[in-house]
């Protein structure tokens, strides 16, 4: 049996979401004058010198040597033996690293990409590797070279049925970009949704390889006359400065103070029915939706897709667990890499974690973001929740799954104001797919199935308020 090609990203859902801010969807910047195209060939040269000695570090796995590479404000979190925590999981799966055999490389807008081709004992793997206007390193990723294949565009894909316009969440030193979708041919009083993303550094569209899941919510859900706001992650806008303040995170800074903000930007805009102003969260995002849900008791209702009711370590703990499984054996590097896993979460779980220092880092995360969630249960708050909720869950879903949505439906089974479905094809990202998924599955090019859309949408549309 093929040994899955496990994405860093995946399998390491809080850990490199955390250590690595994400910089996706980077465009090459456009030819300038000849002058400046010479310039910018020197420092691509310069780049790819940089990276060449990045990866013969990891190859020799000296990881102190290598961790200097990244950016200072990075370098907090990220220790030696974190780094080789991600390397280690890397080579589980490729064997012993060999050499180098390709390199190139592109600007993009302020960042430089690197793409090293490196030769492991089990194959080849593209590495991208993003430098900031110091030549220092900024993102580190696994990358794809499988080609794309074309699939038909869903039916509630109807760009005539809407209009984006781009908008500002908050103020100040956190300020988000993001765009409103409206529906055409509505003048005032619209339902509108917030769109909360998942773990980790997440852009407005929630991207993940080619999929684009809410974008693919935002467009689905104005076609049926509800305009939706969705912005960019603030840890992934202001990754630096998010990093660099990670000893002092919890969840309300990396993502409810935003949610909430951004209710109180549709609360203000015209075209919209304050009172029908609905929140949806994904992943990390519907976990918390019970915390949004309670903090502003007046979000008309609640929507959760594939959160979680058990503990976010657990989750990880299982998360390895399966991933391991789809393999034929499991190696002693995977192994050891499950054990090192185990034990960070056993300190999480140690009635010690608050005597811990605050720079020590488990699973991606410091101990006042652990402490924080220890006493957290979200289908218990939901409980106590005025608001309507729907609650949706992919069958198929390894990373949230079946176990925690049975979690919602015991807690929240006498509430007559609470909706569940379950979708037996879907997957982590409300994608159809067959048999066990795996995280394979993410790099190729997928919608949000229309039924989940319609759902969300007859949803919010027959709610009174």
């Amino acid at each position: 049996m093929k040994k899955p090609q496990i994405s860093i990203a995946i399998i390491l859902t809080t850990l490199v979401n955390f250590i690595f801010p994400c910089i996706n969807n980077i465009s090459p910047a456009n030819a300038a004058m000849q002058q400046i195209v010479a310039n910018q060939n020197q420092d691509l040269q310069n780049i790819e010198n940089l990276a060449t000695k990045f990866m013969e570090m990891l190859g020799k796995e000296d990881f102190n040597a290598a961790a200097q590479y990244f950016e200072k404000s990075i370098q907090p979190g990220l220790s030696p033996q974190q780094l080789e925590q991600v390397w280690r999981s890397i080579t589980s799966q490729l064997g012993t690293y060999q050499k180098q055999i390709a390199i190139r490389s592109q600007k993009s807008k302020e960042f430089d990409i690197a793409f090293v081709t490196s030769e492991f004992t089990k194959g080849k793997a593209e590495f991208r590797i993003v430098f900031n206007s110091n030549k220092n390193i900024v993102g580190f990723f696994l990358s794809t070279n499988k080609s794309v294949t074309k699939i038909p565009l869903p039916a509630y894909f109807k760009v005539d049925k809407f209009t984006e316009k781009e908008v500002t969440i908050g103020s100040g030193e956190w300020a988000l970009p993001g765009t409103l979708t409206l529906p055409v041919g509505n003048s005032k009083s619209i339902p509108a949704v917030v769109l909360v993303h998942g773990s980790g550094p997440q852009d407005r569209d929630e991207t993940l390889g080619p999929n684009k899941p809410f974008r693919d919510i935002a467009w689905g859900l104005a076609a049926q006359g509800i305009a939706v706001l969705r912005y960019e992650k603030r840890s992934k806008q202001h990754s630096a400065k998010f990093a660099a303040q990670a000893v002092n995170l919890t969840v309300k800074e990396e993502t409810i103070d935003d949610a909430l903000l951004a209710v109180s930007l549709l609360r203000k805009t015209p075209q919209i029915n304050p009172k029908k102003i609905f929140v949806l969260g994904h992943s990390l995002g519907g976990m918390l939706i019970p915390k949004i849900g309670k903090a502003d008791a007046n979000i008309a209702g609640l929507i959760v897709l594939a959160g979680n009711t058990r503990k976010f370590e657990d989750l990880t703990l299982d998360q390895i667990a399966y991933l391991l499984s789809l393999n034929s054996t499991v190696s002693p590097e995977e192994k050891e890499f499950q054990t090192q896993i185990q034990r960070q979460v056993a300190k999480i779980k140690s009635p010690q974690l608050a005597k811990l220092p605050e720079q020590e880092i488990m699973l991606g995360a410091h101990p006042k973001y652990w402490l924080d969630l220890r006493n957290y249960q979200p289908a218990e708050v939901a409980k106590k929740l005025k608001q309507p909720m729907l609650i949706l869950q992919g069958e198929r879903d390894y990373q949230v799954t079946m176990v925690d949505f049975a979690g919602w439906q015991k807690a929240l089974a006498t509430k007559g104001n609470v909706t569940f479905k379950t979708y037996p094809l879907l997957n982590h990202l409300f994608m159809a797919g067959e048999g066990k998924s795996r995280p394979e599955e993410y790099e190729k090019p997928g919608y949000v199935l229309e039924e989940v859309i319609n759902d969300i949408g007859n949803w919010i549309n027959s709610q009174k308020k």
